[in-house]
């Protein structure tokens, strides 16, 4: 158990996080003032064309912000220990976007003055756009701190077990971490970070190690006398 090692995110990647959660939260706020917009001022016939316009200018903001909140849970995603915080961090993105619609819908079919035509239409395309906010933001397999530590883990006992020192090397535009500096995917390239499995997944979120070096590791093995 001394071995194991824990997922902690880096303060580079906390940083990130921290900005696109600031940008998520923006755009659910536009969302949300434009939904109160719409109910003030766009629920009625005469209007129903801009009301719909501002129904997709809802969505998009909404689509957008769950995609910014999930990569920041992916940099720094939220401990499976307290379930309650671990479901809202996760699945803030579909809550916020059913919030971005939900009483604009009740009040559409409610408002006593709009005709059956105007509810049909303008409710039917709130309803959809609800639902597709809705879906876009669940994260149907949220990270956790528990779930990087267990991959960071699988990763070091695979080095472990190929006999190579848990010291990797990764590039900032990479997705893979190499056992071998030289490696072709990566010798020429001047941006080379070096370090542990653990923090290649903490910086950059690498957790695949490279084919060529993992073939090329196995094969140095199979040659070596015991």
């Amino acid at each position: 158990m001394s071995d194991q090692k824990v997922f902690v995110a880096s303060d580079e990647s906390k940083a990130k996080a921290k900005q696109f959660r600031v940008f998520a939260f923006l755009a659910w706020i536009v969302a949300i003032a434009l939904q109160f917009f719409a109910i003030f001022k766009l629920i009625s016939d005469e209007t129903m064309v801009w009301l719909i316009v501002v129904i997709v200018v809802i969505l998009a903001l909404a689509i957008v912000a769950s995609m910014l909140w999930k990569k920041a849970n992916k940099l720094d995603p939220a401990s499976e220990k307290d379930k309650v915080k671990f479901f809202v961090q996760s699945q803030l993105g579909a809550i916020m976007g059913v919030l971005a619609f939900l009483p604009l819908v009740i009040l559409i079919f409610t408002n006593k003055d709009l005709s059956g035509k105007t509810k049909g239409i303008a409710g039917s395309i709130a309803v959809v756009a609800m639902l597709v906010a809705g879906i876009s933001g669940v994260d149907f397999n949220p990270p956790s701190v528990e779930q990087y530590t267990e991959e960071i883990n699988k990763q070091t006992s695979v080095l472990k077990d190929m006999n190579v020192p848990d010291n990797v090397h990764w590039t900032s535009a990479g997705n893979k971490y190499h056992i071998y500096e030289d490696c072709y995917h990566i010798a020429n390239r001047d941006n080379k970070t070096t370090g542990t499995v653990k923090q290649s997944f903490e910086q950059r979120g690498i957790s695949e190690l490279c084919k060529t070096c993992e073939k090329r590791a196995l094969g140095e093995n199979e040659n070596t006398p015991e």
